[in-house]
């Protein structure tokens, strides 16, 4: 009997990480299935966890292809940087708020990500001094907004104009896309999945947090998203028509 006590305590502990402890007794104990807010908790929190494994991934294949073809050749360096600038205040607004880690983790992984993409752009453009200290100076700002130094209204001050940024960052790649007449070593797996995780993330925050400038910076993300994804699309086919055609 003790040991399935110690089971299924253990079970509890694992099932919270997707279940909050209402719903929790709701499905597994009262057998209650058909709770409306639980069912939009859970589901919330599924998706929140989905997209943070995913965003472990997302950019990788943007990595690779730079890597492979040794050469960050269209990729908008002022525009991967306005990107890391908006993830890194969304991050730390966040982690200050005491938010869910469901709610914003996957900004943890894009931050990883996208600062390696902007070192490697630079270590590209044979300006390795200036990668590191991309590098350096990156990891100093991240302690100092996450570590407490930075006050909480100061923050908040950053979040409400980071909207700006976030739709800026997304625009500078697509004004450089329209310049150069290609999405060059831009990874088109990426670009999808950043539109559909930040397309997720509007009902994630909805649910998890309330807060309504997060829900508006995911929104005006997801729609700079699908600017990227219009020209992924569009440079795509006028490519394979070009190629036809010759």
């Amino acid at each position: 009997m003790e040991k399935n006590s110690t089971l299924f305590d253990l079970f509890r502990k694992t099932a919270l990480l997707l279940f909050t402890p209402h719903c929790f007794d709701n499905y597994f104990i009262d057998f209650n299935y058909f709770d409306g807010p639980c069912f939009s908790s859970t589901l919330s929190k599924g998706l929140g966890i989905g997209i943070i494994l995913g965003s472990i991934m997302v950019k990788l294949p943007q990595i690779i292809k730079i890597l492979k073809n040794k050469s960050g050749e269209g990729i908008s360096l002022p525009g991967v940087t306005l990107e890391l600038t908006a993830i890194t205040i969304h991050m730390s607004y966040n982690f200050a708020k005491g938010y869910p880690f469901s709610s914003y983790g996957d900004t943890t992984f894009l931050a990883v990500q996208t600062v390696l993409i902007a070192a490697l752009v630079l270590y590209y453009k044979d300006a390795l001094a200036q990668s590191v200290s991309y590098l350096s100076i990156y990891s100093a700002i991240c302690y100092t907004m996450m570590s407490g130094l930075t006050p909480i209204s100061v923050l908040w001050s950053l979040q409400s104009i980071n909207i700006p940024i976030a739709v800026a960052g997304k625009l500078v790649q697509a004004w450089a896309n329209f310049k150069n007449g290609s999405t060059g070593q831009l990874s088109a797996v990426t670009v999808f999945m950043l539109f559909g995780g930040s397309a997720a993330r509007i009902f994630t925050s909805i649910q998890e947090t309330g807060d309504t400038i997060v829900i508006l910076t995911y929104l005006a993300s997801t729609l700079a998203n699908a600017v990227l994804v219009f020209q992924m699309l569009y440079y795509w086919n006028a490519v394979a028509s070009k190629k036809k055609a010759q």
